[in-house]
């Protein structure tokens, strides 16, 4: 049996930050077609934007800001697919070769 692999991402509706919950969605369901079972985006209120892989927070507005899509993909990715490359968005912060 394997894992079902699931990324939610909550958005305020106040702040109407849908689309950029939806545009993040798109940049993960590209990235990850083949590994992600399911991406949901919940609707939420209060300034809200946080991921979750598999219920786990992995991206939290609150105490990170908003997040740029590569770390998103960095964090999906070790979580689901941990053997996988991500090509130029797995160079490091401090450009040293990989």
């Amino acid at each position: 049996m394997t894992d079902v692999q699931r990324v939610q991402i909550e958005y305020c509706t106040q702040c109407r930050w849908l689309p950029r919950a939806a545009w993040l969605a798109q940049e993960l369901l590209t990235t990850f077609e083949a590994e992600l079972d399911e991406l949901s985006l919940k609707p939420g209120t209060g300034g809200v934007f946080v991921v979750r892989v598999n219920d786990e927070v992995v991206w939290d507005r609150r105490e990170q800001g908003f997040p740029e899509p590569t770390a998103v993909k960095r964090l999906v990715r070790d979580r689901v697919a941990p053997e996988r490359s991500l090509g130029h968005s797995d160079r490091p912060a401090d450009g040293a070769a990989h």
